[in-house]
């Protein structure tokens, strides 16, 4: 092996090593930049169709990046909008309630204490206010890192390639590239996963809550459909804070609709059929092995897992393909 040989790889070792210590020291941000990263993958070709229509790359890309921003922002926007302009009800609903509230169903009955439950959600509430304001630099840092990463790598994403096809030898540049374009398509796929599940959550979340007689059924399939777009949320929280509602008016029967109709056809259906259906045609990956990675990604690494998850088994799935073409090739499978 030549000396430059020998010193691509020690280099290429010095990175990685540096890398894994970045991820140590910058742990709190590890999520941000990698969710920016993907979305930069995503964003990628409409950067280069802004190209093509005569836009400057840094134009292209800056355009892209506020798409990005905004798209965040309008995902997040409607939940303050409906709870800002819902307050006052939601405050009159709180102060009419009884001092105590009798569940009957049938010969049985049980006994809550208003009382004692508006004091946990006020105490709940103050506690979540005072960890809102005192995250709210953290998040807005958070969020200015996030579209600077986001423009960066759209500014200069050659740059990139370049950096990584450096120092790995050109016989093995088919199979980076390989990785890259099922990284792509899985990454696309994740996105339109994730936007295809929700709009199937939103359409029959807005059918149950139309026939539950809910006046404002519109706005609460909009949040429906919102939250299962958000991982770990889902519109099981909606569900079951309409069934506390419910309950806390006394109307067990609604509470037992709402309850059992908002989990099986509004929390479930959505997650079980629409989601592993649309796996298998558009990440190229089976249902199960896409929900394995999905939920598996959601419960070790939080947030981050819906995409992590799906991808990790993506890539592996395609390390087989190109083990076995390999092989195949070499006239034997051992």
């Amino acid at each position: 092996m030549s000396h430059s040989g020998q010193r691509q790889y020690v280099l290429a070792g010095l990175v990685t090593l540096i890398a894994l210590l970045a991820a140590v020291l910058l742990a709190d941000v590890v999520a941000t930049v990698f969710f920016a990263i993907t979305v930069a993958y995503v964003l990628f070709p409409l950067r280069e169709r802004l190209v093509t229509h005569h836009l400057k790359p840094r134009y292209a890309s800056a355009l892209a990046t506020v798409i990005a921003f905004l798209s965040l922002v309008g995902l997040l926007a409607p939940i303050g909008i409906v709870i800002y302009l819902r307050r006052l009800q939601l405050a009159e609903f709180i102060q009419n309630l009884p001092p105590e509230i009798v569940l009957r169903y049938s010969e049985f009955f049980y006994v809550i204490r208003t009382e004692d439950a508006i004091l946990y959600a006020n105490n709940t509430l103050t506690h979540l206010a005072i960890t809102g304001v005192q995250a709210a630099p953290v998040l807005a840092l958070k969020a200015a890192l996030f579209t600077f990463l986001v423009f960066a790598i759209l500014l200069q994403p050659r740059g990139v390639a370049a950096a990584i096809f450096r120092p790995i030898p050109p016989a093995y540049h088919d199979i980076v590239i390989a990785l890259h374009e099922r990284i792509r398509d899985t990454l696309f796929a994740i996105y339109i996963l994730q936007g295809a599940t929700a709009l199937g959550t939103f359409v029959l979340a807005l059918i149950v809550f139309f026939l539950l007689g809910y006046e404002s059924f519109f706005a609460l399939a909009v949040i429906a459909g919102i939250f299962q777009f958000i991982p770990i949320v889902g519109p099981s929280v909606l569900v079951v804070a309409l069934t506390a509602y419910q309950v806390s008016i006394g109307d067990v029967n609604a509470a037992l609709a709402v309850f059992v109709l908002g989990l099986i056809v509004i929390a479930f259906i959505p997650d079980a059929l629409i989601r592993p259906r649309l796996a298998e045609r558009t990440a190229d990956l089976p249902g199960s092995l896409y929900f394995i990675g999905f939920v598996g990604g959601i419960l070790s690494v939080g947030v981050m897992g819906f995409i992590a998850g799906p991808l990790v088994i993506a890539v592996f799935v395609e390390a087989i393909d190109l083990l076995s073409d390999r092989q195949m090739r070499q006239g034997s499978l051992f």
